[in-house]
């Protein structure tokens, strides 16, 4: 990481995000709570893009003051091949990005694959919107957006 990338990223939970990342040897720039990410999007220090469907979206939920750009499309959830292109039209490759999907595990994806494109500073929202599964195989009892009270809307 440059002197330069370093100075523009100084906000304590990313910086500490950043850290454990490179503890983790994770190929982003590191994960942050839905909370903090929460904190960082009211404070203007970020910018919260949902990378799931357009039908997650609309039946499961959505946080209103989110950038959508789909790192997979469809019931099949087919890879978008221009996910790094339009994330950079919605947001530009210097942007903090908090990266959401479901659970957290594709919006990791997208963040690994955003670093790859040239994004310094893609970070994934641990948890995601729902959530882990619970014993019973559902979401939403016990970590995640909707979980933790955060702000969202449903069609």
């Amino acid at each position: 990481m440059t002197d330069e990338v370093q100075e523009r990223v100084t906000h304590p939970v990313l910086e500490a995000a950043r850290e454990a990342a490179t503890a983790g040897q994770l190929p982003f720039a590191g994960s942050v709570s839905p909370r903090d990410a929460w904190d960082l999007v009211q404070t203007g220090d970020a910018v919260l893009v949902d990378v799931r469907t357009a039908e997650e979206r609309k039946f499961v939920g959505l946080v209103p003051e989110s950038v959508h750009v789909a790192w997979a499309t469809g019931t099949s959830l087919t890879r978008n091949p221009r996910f790094a292109r339009e994330l950079e039209a919605k947001t530009g490759k210097d942007a903090v990005v908090l990266l959401l999907c479901r659970s957290g595990k594709r919006s990791a994806a997208a963040a690994e694959a955003a670093t790859k494109a040239g994004f310094v500073n893609a970070f994934n929202v641990s948890e995601g919107f729902e959530g882990d599964l619970d014993e019973q195989q559902r979401r939403g009892t016990q970590n995640g957006w909707r979980y933790l009270g955060l702000p969202w809307v449903q069609d």
